[in-house]
């Protein structure tokens, strides 16, 4: 057995961490994909004021998410990760006491904000833990087990859990809010407590900020870097600023208000599916072949076809087989991830810093989207924007080149970068 784990998870103690996160953030995405429509159904905000609250709450995931790794090598893995459950406490509390029964923007954006700076600091602190428990030669795999895991807990579990409760069991807004402290609790005592002390050290003592600059002067000394960073920060802001919209679009065109968390669980775990195998198949058809072909044109067309089924009253089946392959493609933005640290083979850190801050400001650039434009152009310029955004990207990807290793596989690359960046 304890073979078996080694091959698959390398150690016990990451076993045990990966299955915390994966719990933690079950809990912390149960409201991801219902809260913006419940918040325009019941406290009458529109939907560019749910757009604003989620643009903050972005820019506080993307902060959180540039400081985790700086923080974690300062203080330690297991002190920042506790410092994020704090914070998830101390939100949600405020967000559930104060925020969600008064439907003011005064209280609830300030409370959720809180939540968006928890989440980067237990999840990405466990990352930094990978990088030094896991050996080298299998630093790739065990990175792309903590996406996968991440990914299952935030977009699958904690949506289908929603789903079920919300819609089998007819559990309160609020009370359903309320458990997702029991899943936090018991993904930080399963990943911090179960699985004892660091047998490696992840505290340095002449660690500091300065890296964050060296994140900074890459994208002046390095311009394609820079645009793998824009490329990233578009791969998922549409999936994000969907809940915003398309829940209400769904109800104004005679669709069950069920419909849409069934259509986003199943969006999500096809990408989730997605996530282990377009790395694979990147390095058969090319980086950044798929990055652009898959990801961004792909991404760009199933996005319209999502609207203009939903717009034509297509059936739910139709609907969910291309938010499905719309997931699918999603999941083709992962080769980026191979190609940012050979775009500056000398700053292969930096440049992986610069893919991590995307990715925390797609959640940011999603939601802003709809809080700037939808009262002007609708939900239909809406998504004609992220559909024109994706071919924006596709174009980038074509100054995005980078000459892809013969021997070298996208998980070496990768961890080489990773463990760099860490």
């Amino acid at each position: 057995m304890g073979n078996i784990i080694n091959k698959i998870f390398v150690s016990p103690k990451l076993m045990l961490g990966y299955f915390g996160v994966l719990i933690f953030m079950a809990g912390e995405g149960l409201e991801l994909n219902w809260l913006p429509e419940y918040l325009q159904q019941y406290g009458h905000m529109t939907k560019a004021e749910t757009g604003l609250i989620y643009t903050v709450y972005g820019l506080m995931v993307a902060i959180s998410s540039w400081f985790s790794g700086v923080m974690a090598e300062i203080y330690g893995v297991r002190r920042v990760m506790f410092i994020g459950l704090i914070l998830f406490y101390i939100g949600s509390f405020l967000f559930l006491v104060f925020g969600m029964p008064s439907h003011s923007l005064y209280w609830i954006i300030p409370t959720y904000a809180i939540r968006g700076l928890a989440y980067p600091l237990f999840a990405y602190g466990f990352l930094v833990w990978v990088a030094y428990e896991a050996p080298a030669e299998k630093l790739g795999s065990a990175v792309g087990i903590f996406w996968f895991m991440y990914s299952g807990g935030v977009a699958v579990i904690g949506t289908g859990y929603s789903d079920l409760m919300l819609n089998t069991f007819h559990m309160e807004h609020l009370h359903l809010l309320w458990t997702a402290l029991i899943f936090v609790t018991l993904g930080a005592v399963i990943a911090l407590a179960l699985s004892g002390g660091d047998s490696k050290s992840t505290k340095s003592n002449h660690a500091s900020f300065s890296y964050l600059l060296n994140g900074l002067t890459i994208l002046v000394k390095k311009p394609k870097v820079a645009m793998g960073g824009i490329v990233r920060m578009i791969n998922t802001s549409a999936a994000y600023g969907f809940p915003v919209f398309i829940p209400a679009l769904l109800i104004a065109e005679h669709y069950d208000k069920h419909v849409w968390l069934s259509v986003v669980f199943w969006l999500w775990t096809v990408n989730v599916i997605f996530n282990l195998l377009w790395g694979i198949i990147g390095d058969k058809l090319g980086w950044r072949n798929v990055v652009m072909w898959f990801g961004c044109v792909g991404c760009g067309i199933t996005t319209f076809l999502f609207y203009y089924a939903i717009t034509s009253h297509a059936s739910v089946l139709t609907i969910t087989l291309i938010a499905s392959v719309y997931g699918c493609f999603l999941a083709a933005f992962v080769p980026l991830s191979a190609i940012m640290p050979m775009l500056a083979p000398n700053d292969k850190g930096a440049a992986m810093s610069i893919l991590n801050f995307g990715a925390g400001m797609s959640y940011f650039f999603g939601y802003f989207i709809v809080t700037l434009f939808i009262d002007y152009v609708d939900n239909a310029g809406v998504i004609y924007i992220y559909t024109g955004l994706y071919f924006v990207a596709a174009v980038l990807m074509i100054f995005v080149n980078v000459k892809q290793p013969s021997k070298d596989t996208v998980d070496h690359e990768a961890s080489l970068a990773i463990k760099e960046a860490l």
